[in-house]
């Protein structure tokens, strides 16, 4: 379908010039949109929706000035609309000294493989995964998401440049509970065929099982191995606080270019294509693997075409919506495995996320058996006494430049003892620095598979393998 859509942004980019003039810029992306999402809670479907939308994004720098505008009617008049607004309002913005122009014409790499069992996946194809979910919890509660979505996407400006490209995902995000104890269990994926309802539903109900009747611990600096739920968080932190370009430019980011800011073991890189995404971002720039922490060292922030500019090196294709008020992000940022520099996130990396290793090397007795599977007990086997976290939520930023944030453990927190999963743990709050934390001397292990992560928005995600870490700093129980 993009050929349709790139039809339009012609369209749009000739009435620009038409209406204004050969010396106006254009640049127009038109998207195609479909998020079919299925929820459940206390084990049944309660909703299941569907929105389809077409959206025209339209941005003209036109006698120095500069205005966005944006509308979802793609017929004659509708289009002339959108462009008469946007003209308009550029005539009443004031003077853009900074504006850094049209992305020139550049090659723009194939979307990758697009799974047509999630473009066409119906109401049955998500219910069946959910049906499966709750078979699998054994009577538990059961309540989480199923979603399906796709993009088909096309941009052009005025200097000639030209894009076009589709991708999709699936995502499922559940939850068991008894006895007051949740566990859980999360996934993205390109293919609707490696998301396993069962397998996600067994491995929420396994943990929820081994969480009830915890125990209080006191605050203090315990090591920990945490989850790829719980380092999503981190990535997530670290895309938005520290390796965005104009966080970098106002000095309220912890980066620093070329300093060995991590540990050895770590190699972050913010790669679209390996997973959904399109091949150019909202300035039509092609978007590429970019490496941001090399074995420990910090080697880039990302930019679009205005940050880029300001820092004389050009945009490294994270032009976003929003990105002239919060900067340019990395959203699919990943934390390579030990073993496998690309990660996983087909059936191996399901299976990182979904087996319940009821029988696995979480150590004789206790808990460990239903909570770690064969990746995370190797970690956890390592570690005389801490903690294993499967996630974090209610995470807050309260320092930008230090990267320390607040926030509370959930879905589980097991005690370690003499590498064993003993029992369960109440929740705690931290207050941790992120860097800090993944600094120099501070990760002792990786585990060897990588997890896709869903984050609320589709198209965004995070990918890690669990981590097991020197340090991190638990300030007081769930109430404080």
């Amino acid at each position: 379908m993009s050929g349709t859509e790139l039809a339009v942004a012609g369209e749009v980019v000739e009435l620009v010039r038409w209406l204004a003039g050969p010396q106006a810029q254009a640049e127009v992306s038109v998207t195609r949109y479909g998020l079919e999402l299925t929820r459940f809670a206390n084990s049944f479907i309660h909703q299941n929706v569907a929105e389809q939308s077409f959206s025209v994004r339209l941005r003209v720098h036109v006698d120095g000035r500069t205005a966005t505008g944006s509308g979802s009617r793609v017929d004659p008049d509708g289009l002339r609309g959108l462009v008469d607004r946007t003209l308009a309002a550029a005539r009443l913005c004031p003077p853009d000294p900074a504006w850094p122009g049209l992305t020139p014409p550049a090659p723009v790499g194939p979307s990758g493989p697009v799974d047509e069992a999630i473009t066409g996946a119906q109401p049955e194809d998500r219910a069946d995964r959910v049906r499966a979910f709750v078979d699998a919890v054994g009577g538990l509660e059961a309540a989480g998401y199923c979603r399906t979505s796709y993009r088909s996407g096309a941009f052009a400006n005025s200097a000639g440049h030209s894009a076009r490209g589709r991708t999709a995902e699936a995502a499922m995000d559940g939850i068991a509970r008894v006895g007051g104890a949740d566990g859980m269990a999360r996934l993205c994926v390109d293919r609707l065929a490696d998301l396993d309802g069962a397998a996600l539903g067994a491995r929420a109900a396994a943990r929820a099982r081994a969480a009830v009747d915890p125990v209080e611990l006191p605050p203090g600096r315990y090591e920990v191995v945490l989850e790829p739920a719980a380092v999503a968080d981190l990535l997530q932190s670290l895309s938005w606080y520290g390796f965005n370009g104009k966080r970098y430019a106002e000095r309220q980011s912890f980066a620093e270019l070329g300093a060995a800011q991590f540990d050895p073991t770590v190699t972050l890189v913010d790669d679209p294509l390996h997973g959904s995404g399109l091949p150019y971002d909202v300035e039509g720039t092609p978007r590429r693997p970019l490496t941001l922490v090399e074995a420990g060292t910090t080697r880039a922030v990302t930019h679009d075409r205005r940050s880029g500019a300001e820092a004389g090196t050009g945009s490294t294709g994270h032009g976003m919506l929003g990105g002239s008020t919060f900067g340019p992000i990395p959203r699919n940022l990943r934390l390579a495995a030990t073993t496998d520099s690309g990660g996983s996130t087909g059936p191996a990396g399901a299976g990182g996320a979904a087996a319940t290793g009821a029988g696995g090397a979480g150590g004789a007795g206790g808990a460990g058996g239903a909570v770690v599977d064969g990746d995370t007990a190797a970690l956890v086997g390592q570690v005389r006494r801490g903690l294993l976290v499967s996630d974090l939520w209610y995470t807050r930023v309260l320092d930008p430049k230090s990267l320390v944030v607040t926030g509370l453990t959930r879905n589980g927190v097991w005690l370690i003892e003499d590498g064993v999963v003993t029992r369960a743990v109440r929740d705690l709050r931290f207050t941790e620095s992120y860097p800090r934390a993944l600094g120099p001397g501070a990760v002792l292990g990786l585990g060897a598979r990588a997890v896709r992560q869903p984050d609320r928005t589709d198209g965004v995600w995070w990918e890690a393998p669990p981590l097991r870490l020197a340090s991190w700093n638990f300030t007081g129980g769930a109430s404080g």
